[in-house]
């Protein structure tokens, strides 16, 4: 078996050479090369690299340690061993000292000896050049390593920098916004404030972090605050230096910081949207407080006409007076639900409440809108789950709202069809509900219905003015209640009123 490996031998003695050359090739080893003198083995190693080299020590131009000390300056990774006689041990052993010779053989060797440190020797060369390779690609790696660290130190101080700045502007930004700005954990409790936030809440422009946000607004109507809603209205702060209230709109959403969820209120003083409202809403009930005397003046000179008093009329005169007059009713219903909305919106309209029959107020109302229900021959069905219900409210106006929820039921409703109407309870609450089975409403025109002027986006279905609606949203919220819609398109409308804590025991006489 061929063993790799190059070997240099010299030695001055041609018989020792050709005697190792030998053995070596016995062994397996193919490339050995052998020199008698220093010269050539020096100008052979200087041309070529090898594994190992065996010297004598004592030679006639130069001796092994001076031959050995001249190769290991060209190839400083090759093992040398010297071959040297007994009283020459002294020498060797400094020579391994100084020079780090890996071995020294005393003559005559003993063959199994010589091989296994030859091989030995070989193995040895390859491991330091393996070494050498493997320390040579790390500081190549390190070099790398250095060189991207500092790459990414230069990308880090870039990075930063930049974001130093974009914080910079965004915390300008916030903290220069017109609107307050807070955010607060789970439990409400505010952890960040901008400054326009701080002057809202307090004119001395203390911390208001560490503080229950809802805790320091008001809401004026008392209304229920949903978890998931994002618009909050009907909201006021306190302006203690100035003793009066702020009216605000809050715009809530949601944000999650590392796994942890914040909410964040942007805080809007409408005061001057408020004025605005304000002076248009009492133009508009002037101008509408104004046209009522001349519609009504209208209404009875026509009633006065119709009535004969002006000499008797031929059939189609009556018939345009008639619809004169119907027109002008129209309208003053319409400054009427004006006036309404107007007096229920400012605070000046207030509820006088008394304890009557619930079941006899919707029997009233069904038999005066009885008439309407003969062009397209329809039928009311009343359906009372329980027995006389007496609540204690407003009368004239449950009475509005029921007769507008009836009459847009009836105008909605396909011929010869049935309006249901339900009355039910639970614990002290009442529940009504008319059902009618016409075109329905999709989801987006049910979301519409009840805001002001609102007509619905269907193209079969209008709310008329949209006042009726929004009056009647009016007057249950008034009552502390609850007024909503139900439907589908082409499957008919449901729409529901709750009057919560209004049912009264009878008294026992």
């Amino acid at each position: 078996m061929l063993i790799t490996g190059k070997i240099v031998i010299v030695d001055d003695e041609a018989m020792v050479t050709k005697t190792l050359k030998t053995l070596l090739k016995i062994e397996g080893f193919s490339n050995v090369n052998t020199f008698n003198d220093t010269d050539s083995a020096l100008e052979y190693i200087q041309e070529n690299a090898c594994d190992l080299i065996i010297s004598d020590f004592i030679m006639p131009k130069m001796n092994g340690i001076e031959f050995l000390s001249k190769a290991k300056q060209i190839h400083p990774d090759t093992t040398q061993i010297l071959l040297t006689g007994y009283a020459d041990k002294e020498n060797a052993i400094r020579a391994i000292n100084e020079l780090g010779i890996f071995k020294y053989i005393e003559k005559p060797w003993i063959n199994d000896d010589i091989i296994l440190n030859i091989k030995n020797g070989i193995e040895r060369t390859r491991l330091k050049g393996q070494l050498k390779n493997k320390i040579e690609e790390l500081e190549i790696a390190n070099k790398k390593l250095e060189e991207y660290s500092k790459s990414l130190e230069e990308k880090v101080e870039e990075r930063t920098k930049s974001l130093n700045v974009s914080n910079l502007k965004l915390n300008t930004i916030i903290e220069n916004l017109a609107d307050g700005l807070v955010m607060f954990n789970s439990n409400n409790v505010i952890v960040q404030a901008n400054s326009r936030a701080k002057e809202l809440f307090c004119s001395d422009k203390n911390s208001i972090e560490g503080k229950n946000f809802f805790e320091l607004i008001i809401n004026e109507k008392n209304k229920r605050i949903k978890k998931d809603e994002k618009t909050l209205r009907d909201f006021s702060i306190i302006d203690y230096k100035e003793n009066r209230k702020i009216p605000v709109e809050i715009n809530i959403a949601d944000v999650k910081i590392e796994n942890e969820d914040f909410k964040i209120a942007l805080i809007r003083d409408i005061t001057f949207q408020k004025e605005n409202e304000r002076l248009r809403d009492d133009f508009i009930a002037t101008l509408t407080h104004d046209l009522r005397t001349p519609l009504l003046a209208s209404i009875n000179a026509l009633d006065f006409a119709l009535n004969g008093e002006l000499g008797e009329l031929n059939s189609e005169l009556t018939e345009l007076l008639s619809v004169m007059k119907k027109s002008s009713e129209d309208m003053l219903g319409l400054v009427n639900a004006l006036l309404e909305v107007y007096r229920y919106e400012s605070g000046k309209l207030f509820l006088c409440k008394t304890q009557f029959s619930l079941n006899e107020l919707i029997e009233d109302c069904t038999k005066k809108l009885e008439p309407l229900l003969k062009a397209d021959n329809l039928k009311f069905d009343f359906i009372n789950a329980a027995s006389d219900i007496t609540i204690n409210a407003d009368k004239n106006e449950i009475r509005r709202v029921i007769s507008n929820l009836l009459g847009n039921a009836i105008k909605h409703s396909k011929k010869d069809g049935v309006i249901k109407i339900e009355l039910s309870t639970e614990n002290k609450d009442a529940r009504v509900n008319i059902i009618d089975f016409g075109e329905g409403l999709s989801k987006e025109d049910i979301e519409k219905l009840f805001k002001r002027f609102s007509q619905g986006t269907s193209k079969k279905r209008s709310a008329s003015t949209g006042l009726g609606l929004y009056l009647s949203r009016q007057i249950i919220e008034a009552h502390q209640g609850q007024i909503f819609a139900q439907g589908e398109l082409g499957k008919g409308c449901t729409f529901s009123f709750i009057l919560k804590n209004s049912i009264v025991e009878k008294q026992a006489v």
